[in-house]
């Protein structure tokens, strides 16, 4: 952890350092500006805090099973194991409130680089028809961007963060600037030769990551290294994350102050100036309460955690929260349908190939639902992709001792393919998060309190999602074919966006196209509370995107004295 500030005067303060905090702190002090970066997490140094990277199950505690008491805290998550729970924060620290018949899983980093640390590295641009759906169907906030003003940031990002992934030419799901592609295994590229030739309205390809195939050497990365150990920390920089990439960039300009174990909980506004003049936040190990002052002011904490900071900035002007004017602010919540997957088995098929290595990636199907006219009569709106991979079971080694039963574990079992859908879910201002009038926090902070369900749409989406994984299996040859068509609770596939929706329109919105709030335009919000919209994609390459872009604006509006 860098040394604690000795001044609190700013140009800049970041709070929050995940992949959108760590683009904001780059960006800004690339460009010179002294950016105070704080995150109410404790330190993980890249390299050096990592202590269960390359270790086999044998050298960890409890050989890699949860420690006695341990997972009732993380159990909902579905990314926290026994070998990286760690690195995130357990909701006995951080409880959360929500009504026993709208569940939500708020899923939390509780370190410096938040989620960079533990994503899933999925990386997509989103399409023309993603950010015109709101306008197109009615539901939610016009985007007041389009895909032309995002587009060069794509560029911008992706030559940083390195993608891997196979150019396919498709509308609905624009190409990236890639490094190669992993390869898919025999399985994977059999079952794409099937759809390609019996369903000719999908694509598979390999999923597009952000794990290096190409050493970047001018950043210290190595190529990865097939070890799919990316949630435990990689000293090889394989996968990009805050320590590995932005903030080293950031270290290196001599501008950036970091500071761990601050828990921010309210920006000061001043109505007179339409700015927030401090940020106001508490030291998670003594309690002492801090202002740091800045010309401009980047909320990526996380979306949820953005929003609960902007409704608790409270003041006689702004009694609801900042921003929350009009009572949009905390509405518009979505995740992703997520949940419904389907598994098909190829007994006695492609017994005789064996895949090496552990690829941390699997395949992709992209959107195909509602995409022109002609599949204009589904009954439902928006579409879906799919996320999955083909692998080989575990030994099936029954009973028996000795030779025959070593011989017998020798064997994989047979080829499974594994599909998880992924939709998007309709905006809709009766989704929202709110701050409990009741229950605080440790630091007597207001809780977040959870008012989000599904409706019809999803649930009519989950239903052909579950449909047509099963056909595609069947159609490959896949035998006993198992799918689950339960929807999750919300926040289960940790792709929270909304709340702060980007609009041209203030009584309908919460900040601008640079993402700056419309009540203080010296405070950019640029992660996922700022989305007006879900798509079907992981969001986390158009939020990165979008930062850099809001964070070249602010830098053009210090140098002009205009903020």
């Amino acid at each position: 952890m860098d040394r604690p500030p000795q001044s609190t005067e700013f140009d800049a303060i970041v709070i929050g350092s995940g992949a959108t905090g760590g683009w904001a702190a780059k960006e800004l002090c690339e460009n010179g500006l002294k950016t105070l970066m704080l995150d109410r997490g404790g330190s993980v140094e890249h390299r050096q805090d990592y202590p269960t990277e390359g270790r086999g199950a044998h050298e960890l505690p409890f050989r890699n099973r949860w420690p006695p008491g341990k997972q009732a805290d993380y159990s909902l998550s579905p990314t926290a194991r026994p070998e990286n729970y760690p690195f995130y924060a357990s909701d006995d620290e951080q409880p959360y409130v929500y009504d026993e018949s709208k569940p939500f899983t708020w899923i939390r980093p509780g370190v410096v680089g938040g989620k960079s640390l533990v994503w899933g590295r999925q990386c997509y641009r989103w399409s023309r028809q993603d950010f015109e759906s709101n306008r197109a169907d009615g539901h939610g906030v016009d985007w007041p961007i389009r895909y032309d003003d995002i587009e060069p940031w794509y560029r911008h990002v992706e030559g940083i963060v390195g993608i891997s992934g196979e150019a396919l030419g498709l509308e609905e799901l624009p190409d990236s600037d890639f490094q190669p592609p992993m390869p898919l295994n025999i399985v994977e590229q059999r079952f794409r030769e099937v759809l390609a030739r019996d369903f000719d309205d999908r694509v598979l390809t390999i999923g597009r990551v952000a794990n290096l195939t190409l050493d970047m050497p001018e950043q210290g990365r190595v190529r990865c290294q097939f070890r799919n150990q990316c949630h435990r920390g990689c000293s090889y920089g394989a996968y990009f994350s805050t320590q590995a990439v932005t903030l080293p960039m950031a270290r290196a300009t001599g501008n950036l102050t970091l500071k761990g174990d601050s828990v921010v909980e309210s920006l000061e506004y001043d109505a007179a100036q339409q700015r927030v003049t401090g940020v106001q936040v508490i030291d998670a190990h003594t309690g002492v309460r801090s202002v740091y002052r800045a010309r401009v002011v980047f909320l990526c904490a996380s979306c949820i955690a953005s929003n609960q900071i902007l409704l608790n900035s409270r003041s006689e002007a702004m009694p609801n929260g900042l921003g929350n004017t009009h009572d949009v602010l905390g509405r518009y919540i979505v995740d992703h349908v997520y949940g419904v997957r389907a598994f098909g088995t190829f007994r006695g098929q492609f017994e005789q190939f064996v895949e090496y290595g552990r690829r941390p990636n699997g395949f992709y199907i992209p959107r195909f639902r509602n995409l022109s006219e002609r599949e204009s009569m589904q009954d439902f709106v928006r579409g879906y992709g799919y996320q999955g991979a083909a692998r080989r079971l575990a030994p099936e080694s029954g009973a028996g001792f000795g030779a025959e039963l070593k011989q017998r574990l020798r064997v994989p079992g047979p080829w499974q393919i594994y599909m998880l859908g992924f939709g998007e879910v309709l905006p809709d201002p009766g989704n929202r998060v709110l701050l409990s009038e009741t229950a605080v926090d440790r630091f007597g902070i207001p809780q977040v309190r959870f008012d989000v369900q599904w409706g019809q749409n999803e649930a009519r989406m989950g239903a052909d999602i579950a449909r047509q994984s099963v056909a595609m299996l069947r159609g490959a040859g896949a035998t006993e074919i198992v799918s689950e068509d339960v929807l999750g609770a919300p926040g289960r596939a940790i792709h929270e966006m909304g709340g702060a929706c980007m609009g041209d329109d203030p009584a309908q919105s919460v900040v601008n196209r640079w993402n700056q709030l419309h009540v203080a335009p010296n405070v950019f919000v640029t992660d996922g509370a700022a989305m007006s919209s879900g798509s079907c994609v992981n969001p986390t390459l158009t939020l990165m995107a979008m930062t850099a872009r809001a964070a070249n604006h602010a830098v053009d509006l210090v140098s002009n004295d205009a903020v």
